[in-house]
């Protein structure tokens, strides 16, 4: 199972295999068709309250990532974790995330969550 995480803004490689945005808004100045997104699942984003939280007079990376994966375990987003779970066992996927600190980020949460 391949998964990986990459900055929206990086051009597409043949190797991304299924591209699936992470964020909760579209990214800024980036066009749709450039963007190459194969699914956009908003259920499995991190709350506006929780992404505010984290944001703000910088916050430990590790009390987001607990607080995230206590967000990821309500229903509609265990059953979207699920659904990205199921195409990693199918081939590549790649998650795409705005965010200018990537392995700092929610893309890096749920990446490891989908490779357990």
């Amino acid at each position: 199972m391949s998964v990986r995480v990459r900055r929206v803004y990086e051009p597409p490689e043949p190797d991304d295999g299924v591209r699936v945005l992470v964020d909760r808004l579209w990214p800024r100045g980036l066009a749709k068709d450039a963007a190459r997104v194969d699914e956009w699942p908003k259920g499995l984003t991190p709350s506006t309250e929780l992404r505010r939280w984290y944001h703000a007079d910088d916050r430990p990376y590790e009390e987001f990532r607990e607080r995230y994966e206590v967000e990821l375990a309500a229903p509609e987003a265990a059953e979207l974790l699920d659904h990205v779970r199921e195409l990693t066992g199918k081939g590549p996927v790649t998650l795409l995330t705005a965010s200018k600190d990537p392995e700092r980020s929610h893309a890096e949460v749920l990446a490891r969550l989908l490779q357990e």
